[in-house]
């Protein structure tokens, strides 16, 4: 896959975690024993890791046929 379109699905991983982490968050806050921010460390993170995924997924060589 080309690298231009292993960035794109890497941005829309990222984008899509971090939307899904933050809603995710708000609809927990009311149970978490501290205080926790949406766009927090957390989220971002969780976010930036489904992109490193969706990047190395993406980026992987496609086994050749032996046959």
């Amino acid at each position: 896959m080309p690298d231009f379109v292993a960035t794109l699905i890497a941005a829309l991983a990222l984008c899509l975690g971090l939307i899904a982490l933050n809603a995710l968050t708000r609809w927990t806050m009311p149970l978490w024993p501290i205080a926790v921010d949406e766009n927090g460390l957390l989220q971002v993170g969780g976010a930036v890791l489904i992109a490193r995924l969706a990047w190395r997924r993406a980026v992987r060589p496609m086994p050749r046929s032996t046959t």
